[in-house]
């Protein structure tokens, strides 16, 4: 078990990981030395937190599943009206998932538990859905799933296009979701 991080370690980590979010997104090959400058930290001081450049991609990586981890929850899939629920966690995944630059950043197998927790909140408001009526009860679920995060891939490609709101664009998803799986 790891010991929490104090205050201002958490926020050099943090300075860090948004600094190396925004350098390998520029250059993919970027040294750690420009992650450290970018951060305003000696690249030292990357090198006591991450052993490794492999060390900080799977951090970030973490980090980014944690961010979609909390929008989930923050979007009470459990207690909220469904398609409130939706609308919230719609927003929230485009306010964060617009945040993150770095596009070759994938989950490994050391992720296995963020992920899987993850797909099972995601299916288990997408179920709740369908036992509403909100959508077709008869729903492939896994589908539907596919098709919301394609959605809010292009509402993303959107909002950098246009700077829409998130809560514009989620409510655009919604209603293009709904609307497609309610049924006849």
């Amino acid at each position: 078990m790891t010991r929490p991080l104090r205050a201002d370690s958490e926020r050099t980590v943090r300075a860090i990981l948004d600094a190396a979010d925004r350098v390998l997104a520029e250059n993919p090959a970027a040294t750690l030395q420009q992650i450290a400058d970018a951060a305003g930290v000696a690249r030292t001081t990357v090198h006591r937190r991450f052993a490794s450049r492999e060390a900080l991609l799977d951090a970030l990586v973490q980090d980014m599943l944690e961010q979609m981890e909390a929008v989930i929850d923050d979007s009470r899939p459990d207690t909220a009206p469904p398609l409130v629920a939706l609308h919230e966690l719609s927003a929230g995944y485009i306010r964060v998932k617009s945040r993150w630059r770095i596009a070759d950043a994938h989950p490994s197998a050391a992720h296995e538990d963020v992920v899987e927790r993850i797909k099972a909140k995601n299916r288990a408001l997408f179920q709740r859905l369908a036992d509403t009526g909100t959508i077709a009860p008869d729903t492939d679920l896994d589908w539907a799933i596919r098709v919301f995060f394609a959605l809010l891939h292009e509402a993303i490609e959107r909002r950098a296009a246009t700077g829409n709101e998130p809560d514009t664009l989620a409510a655009l998803v919604t209603s293009t979701l709904v609307g497609g799986l309610r049924g006849v």
